[in-house]
């Protein structure tokens, strides 16, 4: 069983990098980088040996280290931009299957390398630039044995545990929980870049061009106190985006994305709304859900064990039921206000198991705005015109809202 469910993985992560964008060419845009520049990058040896090298305008402090299931190496550094040739990280050579790089969080670089079987970090290094050479990165790869991975992933992570140390923000101060807080999520960003249109359009722009224009409308109104997971575009884990919430004492917490159907059924539009469930609704809001919570393998995050989705499912039936019922209202809201003013893929309420709807606390919902493989929808999700307008239904959902609720409980 547990192979099994390494092979669906690595079949995801092949899934992925076809249907979403390939990172090889993602470039953030920094008009006068102050850090090191990543100028190339390629493979080389085989599969007794594999090495990975990348060319920098100077030398940086990198922390590389292994995750299992799939099999990736992940190379960390601060403050990297690329500027990689175009199309690059396609290659497969030795033990490596590809790679894609991007920022990870603010001021941090990620690079990630995809990997066919269980392997050792052999060594890794920076070079500095000399004799006209640039400065490089080198990650060394051997193959070992299944034991031999699992025994040295632990010993990582053993490390690992002893030398975190960062807390996130503290709770929200007593003055600010007098106005209802909602967290708006915009989905995937930096080293995930979600769905892609034809035309080149990534979700995690669309939903990030939106989420501000939200935020706007809500903090206009003077009720809430709005948060943003995300304000540019940096990567945020599933996990960390749900502490967010719950740090922020959230109210209320909205997911942002935009969906993409294959060509076969590309006439699919519209927005579509889901809440949290254990059982999928349907098969397509199975696929959704599947799809979305791999968004951490995609951007090189550990995937949760069964261990914690055993732990998951406690909370959601002890904890979240009453939660539950406050998404489906806030659902049903959004529903009302859309099928008025907007365009819905279905007034069908939908649910699946989001790993970013988890927070047992928080009432959650997962909006996606249209569908980028649709040229109808993909022009209206790019329309400052159309923005404007879908905001102001959601904003009025969230009105109607914490109006309900307001009849139940102080908030």
């Amino acid at each position: 069983m547990r192979q099994l469910g390494r092979r669906v993985l690595a079949l995801l992560l092949a899934l992925s990098a076809a249907a979403l964008v390939s990172l090889a060419g993602y470039r953030p845009a920094l008009a006068e980088p102050s850090g090191a520049i990543a100028q190339d990058a390629r493979l080389a040896g085989d599969r007794e040996r594999t090495r990975f090298i990348a060319d920098l305008s100077k030398k940086v402090d990198v922390n590389v280290f292994a995750l299992g299931n799939p099999y990736r190496v992940i190379v960390d550094a601060a403050d990297v931009s690329f500027q990689m040739p175009k199309g690059i990280g396609n290659e497969t050579r030795g033990l490596v299957t590809g790679f894609r790089y991007g920022l990870f969080a603010p001021g941090k670089s990620r690079i990630v390398l995809d990997l066919s079987g269980p392997f050792l970090i052999d060594r890794s290094f920076v070079l500095g630039a000399r004799d006209n050479q640039p400065a490089r990165l080198v990650v060394d790869l051997v193959p070992t044995d299944e034991k031999t991975f699992l025994a040295t992933l632990k010993e990582q992570r053993t490390k690992a545990a002893q030398t975190a140390t960062v807390e996130r923000a503290q709770a929200v101060a007593a003055s600010d929980v007098a106005k209802p807080v909602v967290v708006l999520d915009p989905g995937h960003g930096g080293i995930d870049p979600g769905a892609k249109s034809a035309n080149g359009i990534q979700e995690k722009d669309v939903v990030l061009a939106f989420a501000r224009r939200l935020r706007k409308k809500l903090e206009a109104s003077g009720r809430y106190k709005v948060f943003m997971t995300r304000d540019d575009d940096t990567f945020l884990p599933l996990k960390e985006r749900v502490k967010f919430a719950q740090t922020k004492s959230a109210g209320l917490f909205v997911s942002l994305h935009a969906d993409y159907f294959p060509a076969e059924i590309d006439d699919a539009r519209g927005a579509t709304v889901f809440t949290l469930s254990e059982e999928a609704s349907d098969e397509e809001a199975r696929a959704l859900a599947t799809k979305e919570n791999f968004s951490d393998a995609i951007a090189g995050v550990e995937l949760p064990k069964d261990s914690d989705e055993v732990v998951t499912n406690i909370l959601i039936d002890l904890a979240q039921r009453e939660t539950n019922n406050r998404s489906v209202v806030m659902a049903r809201s959004i529903v009302g206000e859309l099928a008025a003013k907007g365009r819905l893929h279905t007034k069908q309420l939908r649910s699946a198991g989001f790993r970013v709807l988890k927070a047992p606390d928080v009432p959650s919902v997962l909006l996606e705005l249209g569908f980028l493989s649709n040229e109808e929808d993909e022009k209206q999700l790019t329309s400052d015109t159309w923005r404007d307008r879908m905001a102001g239904a959601i904003s009025a959902a969230v009105d109607n809202y914490f109006k309900q609720r307001m009849a139940w409980a102080p908030f």
